[in-house]
């Protein structure tokens, strides 16, 4: 698959989504909800029937599209070292990993004002019970990395941050050094990669992340729909989370502490219980899929690139007053995610409008925001932000 043939009308690529209808409809929530393959649906078939098949005997089968998961994110971040803890949500991950840290001994967490819910509001709640929230500005993402490594110390149990960040898709640079200066203080680092992965290229070797935890999941830009988050869990890790799962007695005893609850091994320390393995059916074919493809993660940050780019430059020649909606152009495009933010005050009245004309965005705040996905043609990008012209004025 070459970029042009994303670009074109009718999307080469598009053929692939015929159930979704991605060359009928202007959907541009791909930074929330991408549209899933056809293929993903082969996969919730087959959970349905090795279920019906084998009954109790298809977990055989299941831990092996889990262990097709894991290996699909490792290799979103070539990474040859960590291992992967798997769950429904990033939630559930970070409530094991935010278990595991010596908050007694270290009852202080840095973070920024830019994270997205599941962790900003446990650890607004964390707050509540006493643990120090030490909360740097988000704003401008160029310098974030560099505040938050200011605000480390010996007390801090350890630093959360995302890769790029959710409400305006500025990417986060400097992590090498601030995941340095963790090591340095011996507190942990966790990176939300949720709005990295999949869209930007974020590897850890490449970043000089090899000590960092990190965590996202597949509902947005790798198309694996909901249930298919991850948690990295750094080689080495000794963590017994108290938040913990019985899965992680499947590889246990690898703790020799007597008459105290056994842990498995590397990321099974993070493992949960019983859960439903139809997501891991779906992510395995959609994995599978993308690599068919050639759907590289370089490839798809060329093809996101464009799109952002065209939306970005389409919007600027409408002209519109500034005070109904504007963007930031301070941010080279380079610096952007995999979506275009634009600000304005009526933002979600604008997304609501443009839902009444067949396109489908979302707010958050003051930003209204157009994502793109690499199912989508330039037509199709252009008509959107010609919707947008209409309601605008």
């Amino acid at each position: 698959m070459r970029p042009d043939d994303l670009y074109q009308s009718p999307n080469l690529l598009a053929t692939h989504y015929t159930a979704f209808r991605v060359s009928e409809r202007l959907l541009l929530t791909g930074h929330s909800h991408q549209a899933w393959p056809d293929c993903a649906r082969d996969g919730q078939l087959e959970a349905w029937d090795d279920a019906a098949a084998l009954v109790d005997d298809k977990w055989e089968r299941a831990f092996a599209k889990a262990d097709r998961v894991r290996r699909g994110f490792a290799e979103l971040l070539d990474d040859a070292d960590g291992e992967y803890a798997l769950a429904p949500n990033t939630h559930d991950l970070l409530l094991r990993f935010l278990s595991a840290l010596p908050l007694r001994a270290r009852p202080r967490l840095v973070t920024t004002d830019g994270e997205f819910h599941s962790i900003r509001r446990q650890l607004d709640r964390l707050g509540e019970e006493g643990i120090g929230i030490v909360k740097v500005a988000a704003d401008p993402a160029a310098t974030v990395a560099e505040r938050l490594a200011a605000a480390v110390d010996d007390r801090t149990a350890a630093v959360l941050v995302s890769a790029v960040f959710f409400h305006n898709a500025h990417v986060v640079p400097g992590l090498r050094s601030l995941a340095r200066t963790c090591a340095r203080h011996g507190a942990e680092l966790l990176l939300d990669a949720y709005h990295a992965l999949g869209v930007v290229p974020f590897t850890i070797e490449g970043e000089g992340l090899e000590g960092a935890f990190v965590t996202g999941g597949g509902y947005k830009y790798c198309q694996l729909g909901e249930g298919n988050c991850f948690l990295r869990v750094p080689p080495g890790r000794t963590f017994r989370p108290v938040v913990t799962g019985w899965f992680s007695e499947f590889s246990a005893l690898a703790d020799p502490r007597p008459n105290a609850v056994a842990y498995g091994a590397g990321a099974d320390r993070f493992a949960g219980s019983t859960y439903d393995p139809t997501s891991h059916y779906r992510a395995a074919a959609v994995f599978d899929f993308f690599r068919r493809e050639g759907l590289t993660p370089a490839l798809l940050r060329e093809v996101s690139q464009h799109q952002v780019g065209r939306l970005a430059e389409r919007f600027d020649a409408l002209d519109l007053d500034p005070a109904i909606v504007t963007r930031d152009r301070s941010i080279p495009l380079s610096g952007i995610g995999g979506f275009l933010a634009l600000r304005a005050p009526g933002a979600r009245e604008l997304s609501r409008a443009l839902h009444a004309r067949g396109v489908m965005t979302d707010a958050r705040g003051d930003a209204l925001r157009f994502g793109p996905a690499p199912y989508l043609s330039d037509s199709q990008l252009d008509a959107a932000i010609d919707a947008l012209g209409e309601v605008a004025r």
